[in-house]
Formats: C-alpha cells, sequence, structure tokens
C-alpha cells in the first residue's frame, strides 16, 4: 500500500484541481481592473463607451453602431468568427451616464451563444480626471463555476488596458501577445511540470524517466487534438500547458457539426493509437542493432505510460474525451448509458487483466463517477444547435472510439505482462 500513496496523493490533487478550476461554485463574482491615463478624458471616454464616437478602436471590433431607434442599444461586430466563419455580432443594452463618463451594458444578442449565456454578466466602466491624470475602472460581474474562466476574463481585460494605453499613445490598436502562450513558456511550462511530477514518482533517475514520459504522452496526446482542429480548417490552433494537470488544446473557432465535437475529442487518443502497434514493433525487433531504449524496459514504460493515460481518458465521464465522444455518437439516453457501460466494462477488464484488485477498480470507478458530476450543469450553450451526424459519421466515430480504446488496453496489457512477469 505505501507504494501506491504517491500516486493516490497525485490523483488527489489533481481531482481537487480540476474541481477548483472548472467545477466549484463560486456564484456571483466581478472581475476588476483599474489603469491610469495621462490623456483627454473626454478622448478616453468616446472610446470606452459602446456609445461613444471611437467604440470600435479596438482591433478585434471591426463595427460600433447604435442601432437606429433605439438610442441605448449597440450593434458590435467582432474579428472573432464563428461556427461558420463569419463575424461574431453581439447587441448590447447600455445605460450610460455622460455628466459622470460612467456605464453599464449588458449583452441582450449573441450571434454565436444562446442568450442564456450571458443571463447573469453586466459590465461597468467609469472614467474619473483628478489632478491632470484619468483613471478608468473597468468590472465585470457574471456567475462562475470554477476560477478557470474567471482568470481568463481577468487576463482579458488586463490585455484590453494595454492595447488601449497603445492606441492612446499612438493612435493605433494591436493585438497585445500574451507572454504566457509564447512556445518557449509553454516549453518551460511543460519542463516544470516534469519537474513537480518527478517526486510522486521517487527522486531518482528512473523517476525522472517516467515523469519525462508522462509530459511526453500528454504532448502527443494534445498534438492529437490540434491535428483534428486545423483537419476541421480552425486557422488558429494553440496548446497551453497546465503543470500537474496537463494540456489543453484550444481551437480558433466555435464547433460546427457534432462530428467535429466527436473527432477533435477522440484525436487525442486516436493520434496516439497509431503509436501503439509501432512501439510494439520495435520493440518486438531486439537483437536488431536499434537502441536500448527501443528495444528495453524503456519503451515498455512509454507504452504502459501512453495505454493508461489514454485509457483513462476515454473514461465515459462528462469532462473526459470519452464522454465527449459518446454523448454525440448516442443521443438517446438508453443508447448512451449502453455505450458508457460497454467502455467501463473494457476498462475494468483491462484492469483485472493486469491483477489490479477489485477494491482497487472499485475505487477507480467511484472517483471517476465523481469526476462525472462536475460541470456538469451550466456551459457554453450555442446559439444555434451543431449540425448532426450522419448514419456514416456516427458508425466511423463508434468504431474509432472503440478501437482507440482497444489499442490502448491492449498497449497497457502488452506492457504490463513484459515488465512485470
Amino acid at each position: 500500500m505505501a507504494a501506491h500513496v504517491p500516486v493516490i496523493v497525485l490523483l488527489i490533487i489533481n481531482i481537487g484541481l480540476i474541481w477548483l478550476l472548472m467545477a466549484a461554485p463560486l456564484g456571483l463574482r466581478t472581475v476588476r481592473v483599474r489603469a491610469t491615463f495621462r490623456t483627454d478624458a473626454d478622448r478616453l471616454w468616446s472610446a470606452i463607451s459602446p456609445l461613444g464616437s471611437s467604440a470600435d478602436w479596438h482591433h478585434s471590433v471591426l463595427t460600433s453602431r447604435v442601432l437606429p431607434g433605439t438610442g441605448n442599444r449597440v450593434e458590435q461586430t467582432y474579428t472573432h468568427v464563428d461556427r461558420h466563419g463569419r463575424p461574431i455580432v453581439r447587441s448590447l443594452e447600455v445605460t450610460a451616464k455622460h455628466a459622470e463618463r460612467a456605464y453599464e451594458a449588458r449583452v441582450v444578442e449573441d450571434s454565436a451563444l444562446d442568450v442564456s449565456f450571458w443571463k447573469d454578466f453586466h459590465e461597468r466602466r467609469r472614467v474619473v480626471e483628478d489632478d491632470g491624470l484619468v483613471h478608468l475602472t473597468i468590472e465585470q460581474t457574471d456567475r462562475y463555476r470554477g476560477v478557470a474562466f474567471l482568470i481568463f476574463r481577468f487576463f482579458v481585460l488586463r490585455r484590453e488596458m494595454t492595447a488601449l494605453r497603445h492606441w492612446l499613445e499612438t493612435g493605433e490598436s494591436k493585438p497585445v501577445r500574451g507572454g504566457f502562450e509564447h512556445p518557449l513558456v509553454q516549453i518551460a511550462l511543460a519542463l516544470l511540470s516534469t519537474l513537480l511530477l518527478w517526486p510522486f514518482f521517487g527522486l531518482t533517475a528512473n523517476g525522472l524517466m517516467l515523469s519525462a514520459l508522462l509530459t511526453l504522452v500528454i504532448v502527443l496526446h494534445e498534438l492529437g487534438h490540434m491535428a483534428a482542429y486545423r483537419a476541421f480548417g480552425h486557422k488558429t490552433v494553440r496548446m497551453i500547458f497546465v503543470p500537474l494537470l496537463g494540456g489543453i488544446a484550444i481551437g480558433g473557432r466555435p464547433y460546427n457539426s457534432l462530428f467535429e465535437v466527436a473527432i477533435c475529442a477522440l484525436m487525442g487518443a486516436g493520434m496516439s493509437a497509431f503509436l501503439v502497434p509501432i512501439a510494439i514493433a520495435l520493440h518486438e525487433a531486439d537483437g536488431k542493432g536499434l537502441a536500448t531504449f527501443m528495444t528495453g524496459p524503456p519503451m515498455l514504460v512509454f507504452l504502459l505510460i501512453l495505454g493508461a493515460f489514454n485509457l483513462l481518458n476515454l473514461m465515459p465521464m462528462n469532462r473526459f474525451d470519452g464522454g465527449q465522444v459518446l454523448r454525440q455518437v448516442f443521443r438517446s439516453r438508453a443508447a448512451l448509458m449502453a455505450g458508457s457501460f460497454l467502455m467501463t466494462l473494457v476498462i475494468l477488464a483491462v484492469g483485472w487483466r493486469i491483477g489490479l484488485s477489485s477494491q482497487a477498480l472499485l475505487a477507480g470507478v467511484a472517483v471517476f463517477a465523481l469526476l462525472s458530476l462536475m460541470g456538469q450543469k451550466g456551459g457554453v450553450k450555442p446559439r444555434h444547435r451543431l449540425d448532426e451526424m450522419t448514419g456514416s459519421q456516427r458508425i466511423a466515430s463508434g468504431l474509432g472510439l472503440y478501437a482507440a480504446l482497444a489499442l490502448h488496453g491492449y498497449a497497457v496489457v502488452y506492457a504490463t505482462d513484459r515488465l512485470f512477469s
């Protein structure tokens, strides 16, 4: 039991972080940023007010106009695109106090998202002139589950302040490149994650190898997601590495169809599944002059980590890729339950085959059932229903899902039999 304590601790930490980032019920929270400028207060007010003459100053705003006959309703068109590649259009209802240079706004219509997404959102901005300086305060209030989106909005506002300062000084707005997303920063975060994982595997050379291989498997998994996004025409794709938790692949626009949702979720494990027969073939080529890594225990360890990580990721749970694919392939509740049961049965069979106790298997199922309850309420709802799958697309997605499950299950069994026999 003592040998499993570090792994159990790591699992508990990950569950806690996932809950905190994605599911913690934070209620109504306000994001607030402030900045001070040396500029004319009226010029700043004309820029930050949706009713102002310079409301389209930001590089992401194509147009900003007051709708005729409304007086306080503004329609803004953005460079960000919807599922069809068209600019997103959003309507705001603005309550302005021009004498105080302050306003409050809420979103009443969105071409990409269902208006229910904005039901608790409202924004306030105020310009205050004081002794030759101009102070701008921006507040955004919304209801949050998990701190991830809260943090995201904070950094978006910080970038807007930076872009605003540049526009006031030069008359030009340029995209502000966040240092966090820079490739070198992401590589540094991957290395940091490797070092943070190292103690859980033992502060030895073997422990460092295990943590490095786990990081490599995570990167390969996210590259599969990114390749799928590219295949569906996303012009911008990026990966964000989160130490301890892994990586997140982000596409450049909302999903257009259920088939796209399924394939983009599946290809994390799907691309890695192609490596399983290759790794096994390299290992079986023992004695043919290949590197020791290819033929020795390190290749088996890589196979074990590759299979186990992706097998767990294919669990039919709400926040996992397997659950994402299942919900698109099986549209009825009965079919979804049957598909989920079959996937769980396969994963339990792999666990039983490699010698896990019934208590460990039941505990694992309980943990992932708990994870599946995270974040079921709310979420981002598109304004229009996504395009349905055709029959052939449904069959291809389902077969791909169970093929990836089988390949990664075999990788775990193959590696375990040879490492611990």
